[in-house]
């Protein structure tokens, strides 16, 4: 009879449910599509590693640089670690664990060399930043900060939006991007709470810390506290012109192009994931109510403020004061980290809570970037990537540095991607008649802003936390910006850059 119970077996033991329910639930357990990318980066790993060798790289002086085994299987874990990043298909820091490994298991590198780049000093600066946001968070001094900055630009989201955006990017003028987004981004957890949505994801919240990101990035470019790139791509140039960059010459220059694509981030967020609400209704009420409740500073927040501002001022003196100039910027943040625990502003518990996910990513990311470097499969890539261009226009030869590097920024270290190209650009530059202050210039803009992958830069992984995002949607937002990045490059270049003085081609 149709509809009848199935009948218990002997024994008691339950039916069996039908095959057909039987075979969905195995479909359902079987994510094929996560299935797929992870063969696919395994698959191109295997691919390109045990491909046959590849022809060697000739500069335009007829220089060669071969590509050696290791330096193949750079290439190959890099195709590989790039796809599951992308497609997140196990957790991003297992990806980088797969890094580690694959390096050894392979013998691209020695597992020494390999694993020794995870506890790398920008490792140890993401993790002393991500002390300091939950020293925030811990005092309260996000909630008063989000209060303070809720109060100013008012209820309309496109307004708050555009707040957090100007607040990251100023805070990135001042300190190192890593810190003003980890400074940040409890700021923005707390104005999202009162968004009304909880944990959901909502085009609010993914314009809130993608544009936290990006704004971080577009900040930094604009003084020497914002990054270590803008240092070390000094020195190159010096090495190379015998001429120093000005503390304040970089920020003439980079000033406007900065900021423009720090409103032009807005704008393309409020047309793309524009917020679901205009308004918060009763936001400044509410606010001034719960700013009212915290009361007074507190002991414990005022110390956490001037421990933060000490560390930012001794970072920001190393550019003038030599005797604290070989001062690594890791340690003196972990003085932040340290005081916090002696004084137990932070116990074991915030410890614990520490998204190590994160921290992880960028001890992969270190270390693929280490490995693209010392295998010299990146300066291979670099002298194929820029001899394409050697006989082309000096504009389109500029803007392929440029690009090179914003693309090499989105998987290696900024520092390391701009060391690898400046020296064969500015060789080839001389053949074009281009000027080597704008190849220094351009490569800087673009380091600043790796919009695609969250291992580009320290921003993106520390926005990605905040689980409004995945990695997919970070990389479909990031393709559109990095054009458009490129265009405002161009447009600098032969605009305002040749008004303000920078010289662009050699007479």
């Amino acid at each position: 009879m149709e509809g009848k119970p199935s009948e218990i077996k002997p024994g008691g033991s339950l039916p069996e449910p039908p095959e057909d329910i039987r075979l969905a639930r195995i479909k359902e357990a079987i994510d094929w599509k996560r299935v797929f990318f992870i063969l696919l980066g395994l698959g191109l790993f295997l691919l390109v590693y045990y491909a046959p060798s590849w022809k060697d790289a000739v500069d335009p002086t007829g220089k060669a640089f071969p590509l050696t085994k290791e330096g193949k299987g750079a290439i190959a874990l890099f195709l590989m670690a790039s796809t599951w990043w992308i497609f997140e298909v196990v957790p991003i820091g297992v990806t980088s664990l797969a890094i580690g490994v694959f390096q050894a298991l392979f013998s691209i590198r020695s597992a020494k060399d390999a694993f020794k780049d995870f506890m790398d000093p920008s490792v140890m600066f993401i993790f002393g930043s991500v002390v300091v946001g939950l020293a925030f968070s811990k005092t309260g001094l996000t909630k008063r900060l989000a209060y303070k900055m809720l109060e100013v630009v008012g209820e309309k989201t496109s307004m708050i939006l555009l707040g957090a955006l100007v607040v990251t990017a100023g805070l990135s003028h001042l300190m190192a991007h890593t810190a003003a987004a980890a400074t940040v981004f409890p700021i923005l957890l707390a104005i999202y709470a009162l968004y009304g949505e909880g944990d959901k994801q909502t085009n609010f919240g993914k314009a809130l810390f993608i544009g936290m990101a990006y704004a971080a990035g577009a900040g930094s470019i604009i003084t020497f506290l914002g990054s270590a790139r803008a240092a070390a791509g000094a020195g190159m140039f010096k090495e190379f012109t015998g001429r120093d960059i000005g503390f304040f010459e970089l920020t003439k220059f980079l000033f406007l192009i900065g900021w423009l694509m720090v409103f032009i981030i807005w704008g393309y967020l409020m047309v793309f994931l524009k917020p679901e609400k205009k308004v918060i209704p009763g936001l400044r009420e509410k606010v001034k109510r719960l700013s009212h409740e915290l009361g007074p500073m507190t002991g414990n927040e005022k110390f956490v403020i001037i421990t933060v501002l000490g560390v930012v001022i001794l970072m920001s003196l190393q550019s003038f004061v030599p005797a604290i100039k070989s001062m690594d910027r890791a340690a003196l943040i972990l003085i932040s980290t340290l005081l916090f625990f002696f004084f137990k502003i932070l116990t074991v518990k915030e410890l614990e809570e520490i998204p190590w996910n994160i921290i992880l990513l960028f001890s992969g990311a270190m270390s693929i970037g280490f490995c693209l470097w010392k295998t010299e499969a990146a300066q291979w890539m670099a002298i194929n990537w820029l001899v394409m261009f050697q006989h082309a226009h000096w504009l389109v030869f500029v803007l392929s540095i440029a690009t090179f590097v914003l693309i090499m920024t989105n998987f290696i270290m900024n520092v390391a991607a701009i060391a690898i190209s400046l020296p064969v650009s500015l060789v080839v530059a001389k053949y074009l008649g281009v000027a080597p202050d704008v190849i220094f210039y351009a490569s800087l803009v673009t380091a600043g802003m790796p919009f695609v992958l969250l291992i580009g830069a320290a921003p993106n992984a520390i926005a990605y936390e905040s689980k409004q995002f995945s990695t997919g949607e970070f990389f479909k937002h990031g393709i559109p910006l990095s054009i458009i990045l490129i265009v405002v490059l161009g447009l600098a270049i032969v605009s305002f850059w040749p008004l303000l003085g920078m010289p662009i081609q050699i007479k």
